[in-house]
């Protein structure tokens, strides 16, 4: 439904198991810039104001408040010929940017537990979307909580309820980082040049 164009980079994954905490490292690393995470979003007084939740997010195959879907899980997709199952970033698609957004990054986490899955920026606003298991051509990804620049899928668990926000930032320029760029840095850099958000939150049943 959603094929990868020759410009786009793919972000599929093999299964993988729940992170253990020994993985979460990157996660304490990033220390100021992660505390941030809690709440609405990333940012915290002193860091641009307060950032209107102006931007509309939604996908054709995420529901708000829903469960996240298997295949954008650990858990994956339906097992393929070779048995093996894969998991895929999501479709994403946004609307109501400010008129001066220059650049969008993306952010997946879990503001529970402080661990973010994918940071993705200097995407170009007139874009519109972000199609499955592709990351344009041009833009880039920082470091996971796992020390990736990949989608780390979450891994919900059913006695262990979580909520995984998918928010998208309207920026006012580039972030100027490169690829794989450290995830305190990426996310300071976002909330230094926000000027609208948005987010779509999946949660457990």
């Amino acid at each position: 439904m959603f094929p990868a164009l020759p410009s786009l980079r793919t972000t599929g994954a093999r299964r993988a198991p729940r992170t253990s905490p020994g993985a979460l490292t990157g996660a304490l690393v990033a220390g100021t810039a992660l505390t941030l995470t809690t709440g609405c979003g990333l940012f915290a007084p002193g860091q641009n104001g307060d950032v209107p939740d102006d931007i509309n997010v939604v996908s054709p195959m995420m529901q708000e408040g829903r469960p996240l879907p298997d295949s954008f899980t650990c858990v994956g997709s339906e097992p393929g010929e070779d048995g093996e199952r894969e998991s895929y970033s999501p479709p994403l698609s946004w609307s109501g940017l400010p008129e001066n957004t220059e650049s969008l990054a993306v952010v997946v986490d879990d503001p529970e537990a402080a661990e973010v899955f994918w940071v993705l920026f200097d995407l170009d606003p007139q874009s519109g979307e972000l199609r499955q298991n592709t990351v344009p051509a041009d833009a880039r990804q920082g470091l996971n909580s796992t020390g990736e620049a990949a989608y780390q899928p979450p891994c919900p668990e059913e006695d262990d309820p979580h909520n995984f926000r998918f928010t998208v930032y309207a920026l006012s320029a580039p972030l100027d980082l490169p690829e794989g760029a450290e995830l305190s840095s990426a996310l300071e850099a976002i909330a230094d040049r926000a000027l609208a958000r948005g987010s779509l939150v999946t949660g457990t049943e």
